[in-house]
């Protein structure tokens, strides 16, 4: 049974975004930030999560894109807290190793109202097309703080910055997915210290 999507809305004198997200969906994706190869890997994200997104995001990207993707990061990690905040308990933990070509990446979840990142990820090159990987790791922290999660995030390898990424947003989608699936109960049930 499709949940009730979540609708979280941001706007500074930087960004305006707003996310609407659905756990158990039907790949229905929209996203538009103004950066293309984020909201491929945005799109990636939602797809092999298994998610319902849609995503609009403007931004001061006359300025530099930090803004933008860092907010998306605030934005995206609200709505999965407010998805714990409705379910109930969750699986908590989730995992998931991907390969892309010539990368392999894996990343392992702990929903547990703890923020915590782990970013072990050396890109080889600078960019992958205009975009800034290094972006990624602002991402992945504002998210992780958001939605009061541990996040680990680790590239085993890789030649290739655009193949690297890419394998990493699948593996993140992948892993959220298992942790974020409910198992009936109180969040009481997900630690032996009764409560997160």
């Amino acid at each position: 049974m499709k949940t009730t999507p979540i609708t979280v809305k941001r706007e500074t004198k930087e960004t305006n975004i707003t996310v609407t997200l659905c756990r158990e969906g039907t790949k229905q994706i929209h996203v538009q930030t103004g950066l293309p190869f984020f909201d491929h890997l945005l799109t990636s994200f939602a797809f092999h999560g298994g998610f319902d997104l849609s995503l609009e995001a403007s931004g001061d990207l006359m300025v530099d894109p930090h803004h933008t993707v860092e907010d998306v990061g605030l934005v995206l990690g609200d709505g999965f807290h407010r998805l714990l905040e409705t379910a109930g308990q969750v699986t908590r933990f989730g995992y998931s190793i991907i390969p892309m070509d010539d990368a392999l990446c894996e990343v392992i979840v702990d929903v547990c109202e703890r923020p915590y990142l782990v970013y072990q990820v050396d890109f080889p090159e600078p960019l992958a097309g205009s975009f800034s990987v290094r972006l990624l790791k602002e991402f992945f922290y504002a998210f992780c703080h958001r939605a009061r999660i541990n996040l680990h995030l680790m590239a085993r390898y890789g030649e290739n910055s655009h193949h690297m990424a890419e394998s990493l947003f699948k593996a993140f989608g992948r892993a959220l997915a298992q942790a974020y699936q409910p198992v009936g109960g109180s969040q009481e049930g997900m630690s032996t210290k009764g409560t997160l």
